[in-house]
């Protein structure tokens, strides 16, 4: 049988073999994501159960924790079959990996035409989702830090407007409010002047009963969905790379599974030729 591995086999054909390249670089670059995915899993369970995060962030539309638990689910389980298929040359197992990142692209792309054709409804879902947050601004650390990041960053405050940190109960203008943060606005919403070295986290103190002009002067006024409007419209260019560069590692493992797919099939093809006509002394 060497004769088989080194070509001929008597009147039948050449035996062509999987490249070995393509066969590895497919399980490498499986390996990569699928330890990503672990990694994700890890995380997602951590935010669920050590932080706690059902009890805090449960009337968010999405739950960051959750989320990130099924993506890294969903992404272990395509590339569990990407990696065992390539090294094991299994073509059921490439075939439902391959169809797995078709359909993830098509899901994404279409997720992407959607958007852009109903971007109010998209803008209207962005702002619930905003407001839930507002809400429970005080119930989670890691919320709290991240409202504030992003408020700081963009120089925005609210969804629509500053005066929508009157939907939580401690910045609530109720007169029967007993907070002392009663009409007022988180710190990441003040104007800060570079000078400051040291902020002053009251500097949002009763800017919710000024006027619109007068609390303008100290705190940013615009909420942060027009921000975010406006930071996505200028910055298509750099954001659709990104959506690019997301779909650039699906692109190749389709590529890849499909090479490794038609391979696979010609060695089986080829070796089936080569048996069947072993066998007739006619050939």
């Amino acid at each position: 049988m060497a004769g088989n591995r080194n070509g001929a086999t008597g009147s039948g054909k050449d035996f062509t073999f999987v490249n070995s390249f393509v066969k590895y670089l497919l399980f490498f670059f499986n390996l990569m994501f699928w330890v990503i995915s672990l990694l994700m899993v890890a995380v997602g369970i951590y935010a669920r159960t050590v932080k706690h995060a059902e009890a805090t962030l449960t009337s968010l539309s999405l739950d960051p924790a959750v989320m990130l638990i099924v993506v890294g689910v969903l992404i272990f389980l395509v590339t569990f079959c990407g990696c065992v298929g390539s090294l094991r040359e299994n073509i059921c197992l490439l075939q439902i990996f391959c169809i797995s990142l078709v359909v993830i692209f098509i899901i994404q792309l279409a997720a992407g035409v959607l958007s852009f054709i109903f971007s109010n409804k998209a803008r209207q879902k962005v702002t619930e989702v905003i407001n839930d947050a507002i809400v429970h601004y005080r119930d989670d650390a890691d919320l709290q830090n991240l409202i504030d990041f992003g408020q700081e960053e963009f120089g925005c405050c609210g969804a629509a407007t500053y005066l929508d940190w009157s939907n939580n109960i401690y910045f609530h203008c109720n007169q029967t409010n007993p907070s002392r943060e009663r009409c007022s606005v988180p710190f990441s919403c003040c104007i800060l002047s570079r000078n400051e070295s040291v902020v002053n986290t009251m500097c949002g103190q009763g800017m919710q009963e000024r006027e619109f002009a007068e609390a303008g002067k100290e705190i940013h006024t615009s909420g942060c969905i027009d921000i975010l409007d406006d930071f996505i419209h200028s910055n298509m260019i750099v954001l659709g790379g990104i959506a690019l560069g997301l779909a650039v590692p699906e692109l190749v493992g389709m590529i890849l599974s499909q090479l490794l797919i038609n391979q696979i099939k010609q060695q089986i093809e080829l070796q089936q030729y080569n048996l069947n006509h072993s066998s007739d002394p006619w050939s």
